[in-house]
Parts: structure tokens; sequence; C-alpha cells
């Protein structure tokens, strides 16, 4: 009986220590995947910028990516990916009324791009679609980027377009 109490108390003590090792191991997998700022030292994409001369924006986007046609008042631009095209990176931007200004405020700040603009940031999941939307105020107008896939897929994109949201920059600023 002694033996077979060692046993299971060996047992308890393995399964511990390879529960909290692959505890550990997840958690380490889940804190690589939120971090992006050295997204880009693989080198592995060409980059091209995007600029709106009409708001004063730019962020860049992957050289092998299409753009969608340009809408005619100049606000922004989306372009999709060469492998999907239900996978796009959208920017645009608006004049903003001045009543909406007071809601603006109200917002809290979760968001800063490496210029030291401080925005918001909501990512949103569905069954169908999962999307990131970086909302940027300054003066009168408000900036967006928002990075969209198939839900299923977000996870895979998620740092591109966390990337592309820290890289925007607000030319008039």
């Amino acid at each position: 009986m002694a033996t077979a109490n060692k046993t299971c108390s060996l047992g308890r003590i393995i399964y511990r220590f390879a529960a909290s090792v692959s505890g550990v191991i997840a958690l380490l997998i889940i804190l690589w995947g939120c971090t992006a700022n050295d997204f880009n030292n693989a080198g592995a994409i060409a980059w091209k910028t995007y600029s709106n001369s009409r708001y004063g924006f730019e962020f860049p986007y992957p050289s092998n990516w299409t753009s969608l046609a340009a809408s005619e008042n100049g606000d922004g631009i989306a372009f999709i990916s060469p492998q999907d095209n239900s996978v796009e990176i959208r920017g645009w931007a608006s004049h903003q009324l001045p009543n909406a200004q007071e809601s603006v405020k109200k917002m809290k700040h979760n968001f800063q791009t490496a210029q030291g603009v401080s925005g918001v940031m909501v990512v949103e999941v569905d069954q169908q679609v999962g999307s990131m939307t970086l909302t940027l105020t300054q003066s009168q107008v408000k900036y967006y980027l928002q990075g969209r896939s198939k839900s299923q897929e977000f996870p895979d994109y998620y740092r591109l377009f966390y990337y592309i949201a820290q890289q925007y920059r607000i030319l008039k600023f």
C-alpha cells in the first residue's frame, strides 16, 4: 500500500509539473502573439506607404496587396490581400461635427501610435468577421484605420493589423 501511495504522489507531482510547464508555455505564446513591436524585423514583407493629401495621413501596407478604387471624395482607400480578397486594410478620415466632440472626449484612449498620437483601438470578432479599428482624433478630423478578415483567420492577421496601426501617421500633427 505504501508503494501505491508513493506512486500516486509521484504521479501528482509529475502532473502538476507538466500542467504548470504547459501553462507557462501557453502564456508565453499568448504574450508573444500580442506584441507587434518587432513585426517588420523579419523583413519578409516589402512595404509601400499610402498617403492621403486631403486629410494628411499615411500608413504602410504590404506592397503585394491590391488597392480598391479610391473614393471620389478622397477620404481614404482600401487594400485587399492577394491570397484572400476578404482580408482588407482600410484607412479613411472625415471632418467631425462640432456636437460629436463631446462624445470623443469621453472615450478612453487605449492605444498610441509610434508618432505619439493617442486613440481608441477596438477589436471585435464574431462568428463571421474579425476586425481591428483604430480611431484617432485631431482638431476637427477623425482618422480611422481598420483591418478585417474572416474570424477564423483573424489571429493570423492580428499582428499585421496592429503593426500597421502603430505606424499610422498624421502628417498635419
